[in-house]
């Protein structure tokens, strides 16, 4: 009998990240995943698992007919559900206690639960190596990032080609608005190999609602933020990458804006190697903005200045651990992190700059590369 609780998923893998990690390959639909000691067990139909076979990194696969006909006979079920396999393969494996996630079903915990089985939620990440990438996970995000990449040329070479029409920027005879940019980079992304959901193109004092995809038309002499965080078809890990653009003549008040953004990201960027805190590399950008004299605070009860973290982790989510803010957590070596503070201010406009960089010993390895040239005539 196992002493430790075995660990179960039952998701997606499409829209699990843990699925997908546990199981290594696509499946839209949810299915059993169990680890029984070292093994990596997974019940997949007909439907599936031929390709099971061939592409996941499971050990060992169930037959999800079998295991209807068993639980069936078993348990006296018109309809088993995943509930009743589950309780198959516990009594296969001889296991008794399950760990499962915070978003694992209620409905299926009850009945395992109403079944004698031991079902206890994990806290934190459900499987924290996840955090520290290997070299083959470093190099999908590096390729996620080449995709974002893409993106972000894109929407420069846009933003280039477009001429300056009464204060509005016109492309191709068109007005030039948040979506028609939006369109543009998502192309660029998927023909990279990746899909770029909610991509931010917010220009002006959309931008300082810093997760404000944008909308409507663009203007000249504004601050336009682009952030670009593509999936990638093949591996599901994710790129992400933040630059500003203005078309036309920027402001010494714009310019001083994105200059300190610029500064502060550097100053984060050499804070950062293995054992130290998110939180250094976090105030050595706070920091930074501080001592350029840009504040941060409500002004009739709107936030402004560096309102959000320096940066998080990056993988086969878009945000995962580790935190880079004023968590006092440790970053570990390998593990992958975006770095992106930013300054907003209605009236003035917002600046964000990101890259995103793998955590080593003495420093940090980057691994996503674009241009910073922001200003374009």
């Amino acid at each position: 009998m196992s002493k430790q609780p075995a660990k179960l998923l039952y998701a997606s893998t499409e829209a699990s990240a843990d699925a997908l990690y546990f199981s290594g390959f696509f499946v839209p639909d949810p299915v059993v995943l169990l680890e029984a000691g070292r093994q990596k067990v997974g019940v997949f139909s007909r439907l599936e698992i031929g390709r099971a076979e061939k592409e996941s990194s499971l050990d060992l696969l169930y037959a999800y007919e079998d295991l209807i006909k068993y639980a069936r006979e078993a348990y006296g079920v018109k309809q088993p559900g995943p509930a009743e396999l589950i309780r198959a393969l516990a009594e296969d494996f001889g296991l008794t206690a399950f760990s499962v996630p915070g978003d694992f079903p209620h409905a299926v915990a009850a009945k395992l639960i109403a079944a004698g089985l031991k079902i206890e939620a994990g806290e934190g990440m459900f499987f924290p190596e996840r955090e520290k990438k290997t070299e083959a996970e470093a190099c999908a995000v590096a390729e996620g990032n080449k995709a974002s990449a893409a993106g972000i040329r894109a929407a420069e070479q846009a933003l280039r080609r477009s001429k300056i029409e009464r204060g509005y920027l016109k492309l191709d005879g068109k007005r030039l608005t948040s979506e028609r940019l939006r369109v543009i980079i998502q192309t660029a992304c998927l023909e990279a190999g990746a899909i770029a959901d909610h991509v931010i193109c917010a220009g002006g004092d959309q931008a300082c609602d810093p997760h404000c995809i944008g909308e409507g038309p663009l203007r000249a002499n504004e601050l336009i933020i682009v952030d670009v965080f593509p999936r990638v078809m093949k591996t599901g890990y994710h790129g992400d990458m933040t630059r500003t653009f203005l078309k036309g003549k920027a402001t010494p008040e714009q310019k001083r804006l994105v200059a300190t953004v610029h500064a502060a990201q550097k100053a984060a960027l050499g804070a950062i190697k293995a054992r130290t805190t998110g939180k250094l590399v976090h105030t050595a950008a706070a920091k930074t903005f501080e001592e350029a004299g840009y504040e941060t605070g409500q002004v009739d009860g709107v936030w402004q200045g560096f309102i959000h973290s320096t940066g998080h982790g990056l993988g086969l989510e878009v945000h995962e651990s580790p935190r880079v803010s004023t968590a006092t957590n440790r970053l570990k070596a390998g593990a992958v992190i975006t770095v992106e503070p930013g300054l907003y201010y209605p009236g003035l406009g917002g600046c964000r700059i990101e890259d995103v960089v793998q955590v080593t010993g003495d420093g940090y390895q980057l691994l996503s590369k674009a241009p910073y040239k922001w200003e374009l005539k």
